[in-house]
């Protein structure tokens, strides 16, 4: 299927699970599907997930998603969207069951920054292993770090004083025509409260909004300081949920794990654990 299904007006997490490709077709193995007012993006391997981006009027989606999407893929695939939406699949759909966890933002903007960020620049093959390294101490659990599917290139900020030494990265990850997507932003566990989170996040921003037209991320809805960085790199968010089909020993539902989103990234004194913009769902 190619991009004339979709527009550039239609919401950016159609077009993320789309990922475009310059010359109109659609990513490996991404189908569109549409009913009525409704239309669902299966995508594959995004973000760490096989994922469904849903999207239209609940009565429409729920005939969509039931009737037809979930009739071809396999079970491990998860709708996600609009929180209300999502929420009327879970009621109307049997087997099918909200995914665990707090919750999480779908963050966007297509506004370019006024001022770029001083200081912080696109890494090269030597920075690119630096940043495995703080990934390893910092961020272990994140699903983009360079070297994996997806990650195209990273922005870091390095120590001006000191050991002069890597900081803060955030990566361009799973972007395509359309929606330019942020994942992976870590900062040094004894940088942080420096606006470093801050400074590589805008910097990716403001490339992607160029480069793709708008910029967006997923994060933990919980992950306040996360949240409030993303708000000051020039994003806004609404609340997003995920689902998933879950089945125990006897047909009897079982929760899934996991809220939907990617896997957190700990942005300016976040919490120990380790969290991020991108999700877990």
């Amino acid at each position: 299927m190619r991009a004339g299904q979709l527009r550039a007006a239609d919401p950016g997490h159609l077009l993320w699970a789309a990922q475009l490709r310059p010359d109109g077709r659609l990513g490996p193995g991404v189908r569109v599907f549409r009913h009525g007012s409704a239309i669902a993006v299966v995508s594959p391997g995004l973000s760490g997930r096989d994922r469904i981006a849903v999207d239209g009027a609940a009565d429409d989606a729920l005939v969509l998603v039931r009737d037809e999407v979930l009739a071809e893929v396999g079970p491990g695939y998860r709708p996600f969207g609009d929180a209300e939406l999502i929420g009327a699949l879970v009621r109307g759909i049997p087997g099918l069951v909200a995914a665990g966890g707090p919750g999480f933002l779908w963050m966007e903007t297509a506004e370019k920054s006024a001022a770029v960020p001083e200081g912080v620049g696109w890494l090269d093959a030597v920075g690119e292993r630096e940043a495995v390294t703080l990934f390893e101490e910092s961020f272990p659990g994140s699903y983009a770090r360079p070297g994996r599917p997806g990650a195209r290139r990273w922005a870091g900020a390095y120590d001006p004083e000191g050991d002069g030494g890597l900081l803060a990265v955030a990566g361009d990850a799973w972007s395509g025509v359309g929606c330019g997507f942020m994942a992976g932003v870590v900062t040094r566990a004894e940088a942080r409260g420096r606006g470093l989170g801050v400074a590589v996040s805008r910097f990716v921003v403001d490339a992607l909004v160029r480069e793709y037209g708008r910029a967006a991320l997923m994060v933990d809805a919980d992950n306040s300081a996360a949240i409030a960085a993303y708000r000051r790199a020039g994003m806004r968010g609404r609340e997003f949920a995920a689902a998933a089909r879950a089945w125990g020993e006897r047909g009897a539902v079982v929760a899934p794990a996991g809220n939907g989103a990617g896997g957190g990234q700990p942005l300016e004194g976040v919490r120990p654990k380790q969290r991020s913009s991108s999700f877990r769902s």
